[in-house]
């Protein structure tokens, strides 16, 4: 894969315009009946096809000393893949894996990380373009989420668990995955989310974990009817910035199957997640939201800003239309077309950008 210096300049935030599958296209449909996280994510996609060899010859870009550490296992009736990440100090992931994730807040600790020490970090590795701007696009939503949380500056996010080795690895690592098994697109089933409380650093705190609920905004999910976290911070993150839909899975010819193990639990289910890639035949199809608004005070000049907000935010198209509105007073529509997940950022984003006083909402089937 091609690698670009560290000098380069910092890539762009994505414009959310998501290519259609072509012809023959691969896609990755996650079936995450038991949650996700982002060695699972890791050990599916090795288990269905990704090089070890290329996946760790593609992390030592990052410059972080550790040891990939691939094991196969069985979760209840299943074969799985467990992924672990040693650090230079020879300490294992597995343990901090076991325990609820930890979130970040503005205060420095001994074993994380900044949101702006991993966005150097990623900016400075030797990772190829698209590898790097899609970890940087997960970092970012997680820090996000973080803030939201703790009601702090994005710059102020300090990571724990999540700035650790291990979950650079893993963010790296499925985005690297993604980039050499050469996926198009990406679905994923509803998220089975687990229950209870759970012991982190702020104190006992309900599951989901408050990071990993926002990201799963506008995101189906399902219960899991089991008393412990299914769905990681890093898990949703990924789910959030890669997926481009969720559903059932989409109609394809299927090439390999992954199943990538978390922590050994007793459920009523293995405890994987899966991991389906096929090719396209041809059309394929998948679920829009069409979200409109009448403005009768909007300034052309400024629709192009808004254009651009919307787009950044993960808009797939965004168009106006001239209209003559009530007393024949002259008006536009504006129209958005987005994943479902994204209906609520995008109508926040309607009401903070423009005068909007009010959003129409409608889902679409859209055939590619």
């Amino acid at each position: 894969m091609s690698r670009r210096s560290s000098t380069a300049s910092k890539p762009k935030p994505r414009s959310g315009r998501k290519r259609s599958t072509p012809p023959g296209g691969r896609i990755l449909h996650f079936d995450a009946f038991s949650g996700i996280a982002g060695n699972m994510v890791l050990g599916a996609l090795l288990d269905a096809g990704l090089s070890r060899k290329d996946l760790v010859a593609d992390l030592a870009g990052l410059g972080l000393p550790h040891q990939l550490v691939v094991s196969k296992v069985r979760r209840g009736a299943l074969a799985a893949r467990y992924v672990d990440v040693r650090t230079g100090k020879g300490k294992t992931a597995s343990a901090k894996r076991d325990r609820a994730h930890r979130h970040g807040h503005g205060h420095a600790h001994a074993h994380g990380r900044s949101y702006a020490e991993i966005v150097t970090l990623l900016e400075a590795a030797a990772l190829d373009d698209s590898v790097r701007t899609r970890a940087l696009e997960i970092f970012e939503a997680l820090g996000r989420a973080e803030a939201g949380v703790h009601g702090i500056p994005l710059a102020k996010v300090h990571f724990h668990e999540v700035g650790a080795v291990d979950a650079i690895v893993d963010i790296a690592g499925a985005a690297i995955g993604l980039a050499r098994l050469e996926i198009e697109r990406v679905s994923s089933s509803p998220v089975a989310l687990g229950e209870g409380m759970a012991e982190m650093a702020h104190g006992r705190l309900p599951l989901p974990a408050p990071a990993t609920l926002a990201l799963l905004k506008g995101v189906p999910t399902v219960p899991a009817h089991v008393a412990w976290e299914t769905v990681t911070p890093t898990g949703a993150a990924i789910l959030r910035s890669c997926v481009d839909e969720f559903g059932a899975m989409p109609a394809m010819t299927v090439e390999s199957i992954g199943y990538g193990a978390g922590n050994d639990r007793e459920g009523p289910t293995p405890n994987v997640l899966r991991a389906v890639i096929g090719r396209t035949a041809g059309l394929t199809r998948d679920r829009i939201v069409c979200l409109e608004t009448n403005l009768d005070d909007l300034v052309p000049e400024h629709f192009d800003h808004l254009m651009e907000r919307l787009l950044e935010a993960g808009a797939l198209d965004v168009s106006i239309q001239h209209l003559q509105m009530k007393k024949n007073r002259p008006g536009f529509l504006v129209r958005v077309l987005a994943r479902p997940a994204d209906r609520l950022p995008l109508s926040q984003l309607l009401f903070a950008e423009s005068t909007a006083i009010g959003v129409r909402a409608s889902e679409a089937e859209r055939v590619m």
